[in-house]
């Protein structure tokens, strides 16, 4: 039981890693941009795409990781440039129904370009094997790489946000907009950068996960609900708020899924335990969330003067 636990603690914590890199982002830009942009996790999509599409055209998995980075930071840009400009200011019904339609879209041009049978990319080799825990219990060495890559770009996030001068002016920008314009920076280049900045974790996310689950049309719409409930959890603008909420959500549905079924199994019989946990187990997120809004309606760590 206890091996059982430490499996899924760490699947929990390499889930949450995923959904903080693609929370960080979408956070960032609606805290300092006040843009709701459901075509997040579409970027998520491209960075895997381009990752196996990379991978298979060099041979290497970290050539085309490397390469996969800064061609989804550039499709985020042109995406910016071409249909996100123009949402700045506009109700946010119509953002909604502006991503929305960019989903559909992006979805569809992934049918035409790749086709719609899933691709897969194989482990690196260097990355192949398996990690000793404790005893005879072993763990994937691409999972535990996951989580170190994950938690290396949480820190260059941290000492991001908070100790530059872009950092500044984005947690004054999640906090007062308006003014940060007034005081003379150019608000539409730093809405620029905070979306380069966001397509390109989503897209570094969605790289990293290629090699462990199929890569299909669509695959960033489960994500992204995840994502909105990572960012309602930690709290609007903050990324501190993403890193704590993603493992969290992380924990609480891959630890749910597992022990729900057995722990029903002591007021129920088996296959009853079994079919109502399996029933329960993908609510215990949305019950987590409701539980911190009811306590903290504004998440666990609010931007300050967060909208």
């Amino acid at each position: 039981m206890l091996n059982l636990f430490l499996i899924q603690a760490l699947n929990g914590v390499q889930l949450g890693i995923l959904l903080f890199l693609v929370a960080a982002g979408l956070t960032l830009i609606f805290g300092v941009m006040d843009l709701i942009n459901l075509a997040h996790g579409a970027l998520y999509m491209i960075g895997a795409y381009l990752a196996a599409t990379l991978t298979a055209a060099t041979g290497s998995f970290l050539l085309g990781l490397v390469l996969a980075l800064p061609a989804t930071l550039a499709f985020g840009l042109a995406l910016e440039f071409l249909v996100v400009r123009h949402l700045y200011g506009r109700d946010h019904l119509d953002q909604v129904l502006a991503t929305f339609g960019l989903i559909l879209i992006l979805n569809e041009g992934v049918r035409i370009v790749w086709g719609a049978a899933p691709m897969s990319v194989p482990v690196p080799d260097a990355l192949s094997g398996s990690v000793r825990l404790v005893g005879t219990l072993h763990y994937p060495l691409y999972r535990v790489a996951i989580i170190a890559a994950g938690l290396a770009t949480g820190l260059g996030l941290h000492l991001l946000v908070n100790h530059t001068r872009l950092g500044m002016r984005l947690r004054a920008g999640a906090s007062n907009g308006p003014m940060v314009a007034a005081l003379g920076v150019d608000i539409r280049r730093l809405f620029l950068v905070v979306f380069g900045l966001g397509a390109m974790l989503a897209g570094f996310a969605g790289a990293m996960v290629a090699p462990i689950l199929s890569v299909d049309p669509g695959m960033g719409d489960s994500v992204l609900i995840l994502t909105f409930v990572v960012i309602v959890i930690g709290g609007v603008g903050s990324v501190r708020g993403a890193f704590v909420a993603g493992l969290l959500v992380g924990l609480a549905d891959q630890l749910g899924r597992t022990f729900g079924p057995i722990l029903l199994r002591s007021v129920m019989d088996a296959s009853a335990a079994s079919q109502t946990g399996r029933t329960l187990a993908p609510m215990l997120i949305y019950i987590l969330m409701a539980m911190v809004l009811f306590f903290r309606p504004s998440g666990l760590f609010p931007a300050r003067g967060s909208r």
